[in-house]
């Protein structure tokens, strides 16, 4: 790949044409109306809320912080052990895709699922963070093993057994990689952690949410900015020493674990999963012409009047999301960079990124609906916002390390001109990457209103039909897959010219 040349500006205008014509297009069908009527009066008591939060609020404080900490400590660690391993036979066809379909479910639809068989217990949080982030380990674990130095392994000593020379031929020159993204998917599992607290889990979201809903904006506060210095603060405190002593004190101070009832777990895999027309008959009768006409009928109707519109608003949402998330990175980059800005220009919006990349898009979608009313806009501000402010970290490090010419002068047509092209291949791959997670992230807002796939699979299961969310579920993960897949190739493509 060259950063220079009419092939190379050609190529990106190209992608960047098509990606601005696919978003406006997604722009002219979004619903962007604002339905509420007072939206600054609302704003203002919230603004109010922070300026004085009330950190005496909410009476199990310390304890729903705790527990935060503990259910992203231990699904990360379930994570590794299960991901780990897996990485290893990662090339294989049937573990890679295992894995994408895991990881293309989100954290909160995997707790919906364990919520059916173990209760509001710490076994479905734990699963919930564990599960989908054991094949995002496998994933990226196998990606930095292949990057590994080949050669090293002609230099260890004759007859040295192969478990030795993996950690010593390819695992220790790649660890600092794999510590450095283990610490930074830390930091997802604690949003992962909090926006659990929105389906009843006992962390931080679960008062969130409840200090929100009922306007106590002063107690919301308190926690979103305890919430932020948490984030904020992981350097401080989750040292790898200490972490040996978080995790044994994580599973002992873990909510009451209730009886898991064998019956119910039973019934849930045997039963209900299966669409109605099958439950409850023989395995033979399953192929009758009468039983496969209902079959067919209850896929038609779901495809037809749930998958279909919720794919379309997914897609389109999204899209949004990833339109308004390149306009705001790209604007806001000069002002993230030490070659651009002074210092004190630097602190106070890397602290405002700290705050962007902290919030749960989850929770700044629900405070936006609760402002601007219940449509597209405020999801689609919440995902670019939050994107925006990861990218914006991520880009701003990279930055950082270019090597610029002596001649270089800290103004926007020089930026422009010297910095912008050698970045703009790594953004637009890390753009890409976004987009994945961005639809992901879009899913699960239908939870909070929005009409998008995860609308229709919180309704099904609210109804308890779970065959049917099981049916969507399957189908967004399909929608994931896709589009990382169209990612990849347009990446593979992008990086052969």
């Amino acid at each position: 790949m060259t950063f220079n040349g009419f092939s190379y500006a050609g190529h990106w205008q190209k992608i960047t044409l098509l990606l601005l014509s696919m978003v406006s297009v997604c722009w002219f069908f979004a619903d962007t109306e604002v339905i509420a009527l007072e939206p600054w009066i609302e704003l203002a008591r919230m603004g109010q809320g922070f300026i004085h939060p009330d950190f005496f609020a909410t009476e199990y404080l310390l304890e729903a912080l705790w527990q935060t900490i503990s259910f992203a400590l231990l699904g990360i660690t379930f994570g590794l052990i299960l991901g780990f391993p897996l990485a290893l036979f990662y090339q294989h066809p049937l573990i890679a895709a295992m894995c994408a379909f895991i990881r293309a479910i989100h954290e909160i639809f995997w707790a919906l699922i364990f919520l059916q068989i173990f209760g509001l217990s710490a076994i479905t949080g734990i699963l919930a963070i564990g599960l989908p982030y054991a094949a995002t380990f496998a994933r990226v674990f196998s990606d930095i093993l292949q990057q590994a130095p080949k050669h090293t392994s002609f230099l260890l000593p004759e007859g040295t057994d192969k478990l030795s020379a993996f950690i010593y031929g390819r695992w220790m020159h790649m660890y600092p990689l794999i510590i450095d993204y283990i610490r930074y998917r830390f930091e997802c599992a604690l949003r992962s952690s909090a926006v659990l607290g929105f389906i009843g889990m006992p962390t931080l979201g679960f008062y969130l949410e409840t200090a929100f809903r009922q306007g106590h904006y002063q107690q919301g506060g308190a926690l979103l900015i305890l919430f932020v210095l948490l984030i904020g603060s992981i350097r401080f405190w989750a040292k790898p020493l200490l972490l040996w002593l978080y995790l044994p004190l994580a599973v002992y101070f873990l909510p009451p674990i209730p009886p898991i009832d064998g019956q119910l777990i039973w019934r849930f895999l045997s039963v209900d999963i299966f669409p109605p027309m099958l439950q409850g008959q023989p395995f033979l009768n399953w192929f009758d012409t009468a039983t496969l006409s209902k079959l067919f009928n209850w896929v038609y109707q779901l495809i037809s009047q749930q998958v279909f519109p919720g794919m379309i608003a997914t897609l389109v949402l999204a899209s949004c999301a990833l339109g308004l998330t390149y306009i705001l990175t790209l604007v806001l980059l000069p002002f993230n960079s030490r070659l651009m800005m002074p210092k004190v220009i630097l602190l106070f919006m890397r602290t405002l990124n700290l705050i962007l990349r902290s919030l749960p898009e989850y929770l700044l979608a629900f405070v936006l609906m609760m402002l601007l009313g219940p449509s597209m806009l405020p999801a689609i501000i919440a995902l670019a916002l939050h994107n925006s402010g990861l990218m914006l970290f991520l880009m701003a490090r990279q930055a950082d390390s270019l090597k610029v010419p002596l001649t270089y002068k800290p103004r926007i047509d020089q930026y422009s001109y010297v910095v912008i092209p050698k970045l703009y291949p790594h953004f637009m791959g890390l753009l890409f990457y976004r987009f994945e997670v961005i639809i992901r992230e879009t899913a699960i807002l239908g939870m909070i209103g929005v009409m998008t796939l995860g609308f229709y699979v919180d309704s099904n299961f609210s109804e308890i039909r779970f065959s049917g969310a099981l049916l969507l579920l399957v189908f967004t993960a399909g929608l994931n897959v896709l589009v990382d897949y169209i990612a990849r190739r347009s990446l593979y493509s992008s990086a052969k010219r």
